[in-house]
């Protein structure tokens, strides 16, 4: 199971990490030509924010079980990276937009995280 939790933490670090940094590095007029429409309707501010916590959370799947210092903390990083989808979800839905991307990394990374937490109890 230590293999299936590497595999699932490392393709949502890279999702993550590169949907992260993309968001920090691009401006917000870029985003929206670029296929992200959402991102019209919210400050630039919160875009870097939620880019910021993306690329965080990215780093948290994937650095406390590559070190072995607190690899907990492994789990949490999905945990949290589920509620932003989440709330990326509740974004899509009232815009009308689909919201399959954004329910589909929810849901890995709420697996992720179960299987972090029954892999490193």
């Amino acid at each position: 199971m230590l293999v299936a939790l590497w595999i699932l933490v490392a393709l949502l670090a890279l999702a993550f990490g590169a949907a992260g940094v993309m968001k920090l590095v691009r401006p917000r007029a870029a985003l929206v030509d670029g296929g992200m429409p959402w991102a019209a309707d919210v400050a630039p501010g919160a875009i870097k924010a939620i880019a910021a916590l993306e690329v965080v959370g990215a780093l948290g799947l994937v650095l406390p079980l590559l070190t072995g210092v607190a690899p907990l903390l492994s789990p949490v990083a999905a945990v949290a990276l589920a509620a932003i989808m989440v709330g990326a979800v509740v974004v899509h839905v009232r815009r009308r937009e689909s919201a399959v991307p954004a329910a589909v990394l929810a849901g890995l990374s709420i697996v992720a995280a179960v299987l972090g937490f029954v892999v490193l109890r």
